[in-house]
């Protein structure tokens, strides 16, 4: 079997027969992985993300460094490409079928501007396998770009410390306290979706 990087060179000049395996080696653990991110879409909405996922591959090749697993960069914009489906999902609820804009929001080709490392201590990581998918689900939706990405790199797509600063260009142990900082955050925002699903109390006469 060719090597990934024989794959992408013959990719960039054109051959199809190039793409379909690099589509065939990635596509399956591409679909795992929208389906970790978004348990309640359907098979077909899956299907729908991969395949804008692996377009965009297609048009931003030309673009890809190398700094980072094949994999890995495809799996950046297959989160990207979820987080879009998504808020259409919640727009067209709405009524109003507009996608909102974020301006933290990441860019899937040119990367994402992250926030200052922080030195908070690592919290329980029991949030991210909480019974209650859906809630973390949304408050990711609410987290922004930059601490999202992070989160879905670590535990829904289960790379390590050292892909992960390859893929975003920082090193262990600011990758470490970022997501220390961003696993804060979601935190408070899943607390607060919880507060907001309590019925409230019932007075006693």
């Amino acid at each position: 079997m060719m090597s990934e990087g024989e794959l992408l060179a013959r990719c960039r000049r054109g051959d199809s027969a190039a793409w379909d395996e690099l589509f065939d080696r990635h596509y399956a653990a591409t679909g795992r992985f929208v389906t970790q991110l978004a348990s309640d879409v359907s098979r077909e909405d899956v299907e729908e993300i991969c395949q804008e996922t692996f377009l965009t591959a297609i048009r931003s090749l030309s673009g890809f460094k190398g700094n980072c697993q094949v994999q890995t960069w495809l799996f950046r914009i297959a989160a990207n490409k979820t987080s879009d489906y998504r808020e259409r999902q919640q727009a067209a609820k709405r009524g109003g079928g507009l996608r909102p804009l974020s301006l933290h929001e990441p860019d899937a080709e040119t990367g994402l501007t992250l926030d200052p490392p922080s030195s908070a201590p690592s919290p329980d990581l029991s949030l991210i396998q909480t019974e209650d998918i859906g809630l973390v689900a949304q408050a990711l939706d609410q987290l922004g770009g930059s601490c999202r990405e992070i989160i879905q790199l670590r535990y829904f797509a289960d790379l390590s410390y050292e892909e992960i600063s390859s893929s975003l260009q920082l090193n262990p142990k600011t990758v470490s306290s970022r997501l220390s900082k961003c696993l804060d955050k979601l935190g408070d925002l899943v607390k607060r979706l919880l507060s907001r699903e309590e019925p409230a109390p019932v007075s006693v006469q």
